[in-house]
């Protein structure tokens, strides 16, 4: 993924954003005059003038869209996130009201990535940033059938204090995202004398750095949890999902093994930790978790599971549906995962597969997620 060395590929995206934006509305705000000029000043550099979005208004600040920028790419706007005084982050609130799913007006994008998963679906841009502290960037990447990266947690810098979020890309599909691994990974930050990255509360992952393997031999034997041992998953998200691990298989991109993974489920320690105070019983959950994880990466390098337990829900709010319940496990243990499109429920919902590996093996994870994308793909077509 590259720009096109001048100021055209942003027009093009302005154009895009112009005409679709009123209807989906993706974006916060757009940046027409400043993008332009800056596509003119980036053209020269490596991603010459790669127009991309960042998530929410303070999002121009982020380390990711510095080095994004640094690298001669374009920011042409900040896209939506949830509104004030929302109780559940899985829709957005943009310039032209909330932000709808491009598959279905009628219901959510999810969130709180939400405007950055619309305008990469919509063909708005072909990437934007997001962060990810419960799968903030997974689900709505999945509901709106495009490739989401929550990265290792503590590789990239994160304002957020409990350590649960990590910083994050959508783009349409996984070999773009390693246009922005390319830019943003650096193995020196954020890590402590023993090459360890340190999360706030003392939890810590054992990461040795940025796994510099890129192209991982086919297949890559996986663990296929249609739950996680604990997670209500709709039946059609789950045979949605299901089918493509399936085809995965038959296309030599993954190799199933016996072995499983339940885990217990993390919501209450996630609430607490997010919450500032963790009680025992939450910290022991927690490691127990971990140690399961361990386990299973210790021989297999590749975990596979639905994104979502459900499917995009309406503009109204989940319900008791917790979207986050495939997710945000990972939040906690900190391992990098992806999400895949793996096809659409029978009232064209999109559904995402959830791929997970080892911590800090972030570029390996979207190579993989590369070759299962374009299994799919082939195999669809």
């Amino acid at each position: 993924m590259t720009g096109t060395g001048d100021a055209g590929a942003v027009v093009s995206a302005l154009e895009r954003i112009g005409r679709d934006d009123p209807r989906l509305s993706a974006f916060v705000e757009v940046w027409h005059e400043q993008a332009v000029a800056d596509a003119e000043r980036a053209a020269h550099l490596p991603l010459g003038a790669l127009p991309f979005a960042v998530k929410g208004r303070a999002g121009i600040r982020s380390y990711a869209a510095r080095r994004l920028i640094a690298a001669g790419a374009v920011p042409v706007g900040s896209t939506s996130v949830p509104g004030p005084g929302t109780p559940w982050q899985t829709w957005g609130l943009g310039a032209h009201g909330r932000t709808v799913n491009p598959w279905r007006a009628d219901r959510t994008p999810g969130g709180s990535s939400a405007g950055s998963a619309v305008a990469v679906a919509a063909d708005m841009v072909p990437l934007a940033t997001g962060s990810d502290g419960a799968g903030s960037v997974r689900i709505p990447a999945a509901w709106c059938g495009v490739f989401g990266l929550k990265t290792t947690n503590g590789l990239l810098p994160s304002p957020d204090r409990t350590g649960l979020a990590s910083a994050g890309v959508l783009t349409r599909s996984a070999a773009g995202a390693l246009t922005y691994l390319r830019c943003v990974l650096d193995a020196d930050r954020g890590r402590d004398p023993e090459g360890l990255p340190t999360v706030p509360g003392g939890h810590r992952h054992r990461v040795p750095g940025p796994n510099p393997q890129a192209a991982p031999a086919l297949p890559v034997p996986a663990v296929f949890s249609p739950d996680l041992g604990h997670a209500d998953v709709e039946p059609e998200v789950a045979a949605v999902v299901r089918r493509a691990v399936d085809r995965l298989v038959a296309a030599g991109v993954v190799r199933p093994t016996d072995r499983t993974c339940d885990l217990l489920d993390p919501r209450e320690a996630w609430r607490e930790v997010r919450g500032g105070e963790p009680t025992p019983y939450a910290r022991e959950l927690r490691r127990e978790n971990d140690r399961r994880l361990d386990a299973l990466f210790a021989r297999v390098p590749l975990l596979l599971s639905p994104t979502t337990p459900n499917r995009p829900h309406g503009h109204d709010g989940p319900g008791e549906v917790y979207s986050t319940a495939l997710t945000w496990a990972f939040n906690l243990s900190g391992h990098p995962a992806a999400t895949i499109p793996a096809g659409f429920t029978a009232d064209g919902c999109p559904v995402g597969l959830q791929l997970v590996a080892e911590h800090g093996a972030d570029v390996s994870l979207v190579e993989t997620a590369r070759a299962a994308q374009d299994a799919l793909s082939t195999v669809r077509s």
